[in-house]
């Protein structure tokens, strides 16, 4: 079954706004277009329901219903219980926020993993600790590919390990970490595990039933809706946890977490994300499914589509002795983000052509300074990052070779 991209393309309105019309977005990695089910329903909370949720009038109910319509249906298609989502301002926050929540639960001298392929919101805070008591280990990527070595954790997990953290997909380096597997290791050591998804989650959301991990976290505002962070925590864990929310809020698992006020019209709007999956899912198949099961379908359908367009990006980039493909340059357990260091001529010298040719696409560290730091690649000027999603056509991966074969 082929993605119908007409269909695909009409649901987000950027794709009809004149001033974008010419231009391919390849910056997707640092933040989607907003499809029009989200935008609708923003719009719709904020004119009808911008009032306080949960009382009684008739705004107000349905505000309140529409922030849990929200909590339910994404635990739906995460294969996890909405007691166990929670929304917080950014994933940024989020983890600081649960920096904060979980050290009450170790003592001096625990420690913790932290790999060195995340991007910092992942990694920064988690390393704050060991000026509180925690020590610190890296879990460094190799040198030339920036892979981790699930065989590496081996040696840095202990009877005193508490925590390891680490990306399900790298910003920069693009291939799927195996979760399941390091988690099961991390399980083993009695510890808990903190995955960031949010360079993974654009390309399909996880069954997060699958993957062991005990925090799962990405953006939403890089799934098509709202500028918030995302987390699933495990229920058994978040009860061990110490509240950071005020001190009425003890026990009421959906604040203890999410310490400022809720942003109820963006929490409302969450859902309309899934409208949009909803409606993707019934234009491509006929067979009615639980909402988990239109995920795995959906990711299926968007995973043949980017590979459609991965694989020409790749086999170009290899063809050339001029650029440096960051990364593996095979297609397995890869995500359609592709960087790259141009080996022949200056990095914005090549960044400035391919704005030329009206390609919308990153420059820079991207906030994964640690794995560039691992390789040895200045953060100044970093790399060439072009990200797609499925609502990217092949006629714009055309047109940034095009870009390609002309800047470089």
């Amino acid at each position: 079954m082929e993605l119908d991209i007409s269909f695909v393309r009409s649901q987000f309105p950027a794709f009809s706004e004149p001033g974008l019309e010419g231009w391919a977005f390849f910056e997707n990695a640092g933040g989607s277009y907003p499809c029009r089910q989200f935008i609708d329903k923003l719009y719709g909370f904020y004119l009808k329901n911008k009032v306080q949720p949960y009382y009684p009038y008739p705004a107000s109910m349905r505000a309140g219903e529409m922030m849990d319509e929200s909590y339910a249906r994404m635990a739906a298609y995460l294969n996890v219980s909405p007691e166990e989502i929670h929304f917080g301002p950014s994933t940024t926050q989020n983890v600081y926020v649960l920096a904060h929540a979980m050290r009450p639960m170790w003592e001096n001298g625990d420690e913790v993993v932290v790999s060195c392929q995340d991007h910092e919101a992942n990694a920064g805070t988690w390393r704050r600790l060991k000026e509180r008591g925690i020590i610190v280990k890296e879990w460094h990527v190799d040198r030339e590919t920036g892979m981790l070595d699930a065989g590496d954790l081996d040696s840095l997990l202990s009877e005193r390990t508490r925590m390891v953290a680490f990306p399900h997909c790298s910003n920069v380096i693009g291939y799927f970490n195996p979760v399941r597997e390091i988690s099961n290791k991390v399980k083993k050591a009695g510890a808990n595990c903190v995955v960031d998804g949010v360079a993974a989650a654009p390309h399909g959301f996880p069954d997060l039933s699958t993957l062991g991990a005990d925090i799962y976290m990405f953006s939403l505002y890089k799934t098509y809706g709202p500028h918030l962070g995302l987390m699933y925590v495990d229920h058994a864990l978040i009860e061990k946890m110490e509240n950071q929310s005020h001190f009425f809020k003890e026990g009421i698992t959906r604040s203890m977490i999410t310490p400022a006020g809720p942003d109820h019209a963006q929490i409302g709007a969450v859902s309309g994300i899934l409208d949009y999956y909803d409606a993707v899912y019934n234009r491509h198949f006929k067979a009615p499914a639980s909402p988990n099961n239109r995920n795995t379908a959906l990711a299926g359908l968007f995973r043949e589509h980017k590979q459609k367009l991965l694989d020409p990006l790749l086999n170009f980039l290899r063809s050339r002795e001029d650029v440096k493909v960051i990364g593996p340059e095979s297609t397995a357990h890869r995500a359609p983000t592709v960087s790259i260091l141009p080996l022949k001529k200056n990095l914005d010298d090549v960044y400035a052509g391919l704005v030329k040719h009206r390609l919308m696409l990153g420059k820079g560290d991207f906030y994964a300074v640690r794995p560039l730091m691992d390789m040895e690649i200045p953060r100044s000027p970093g790399v060439i990052r072009m990200s797609f999603l499925h609502y990217n056509t092949s006629e714009e991966i055309e047109q940034l070779i095009r870009g390609l074969e002309n800047s470089l």
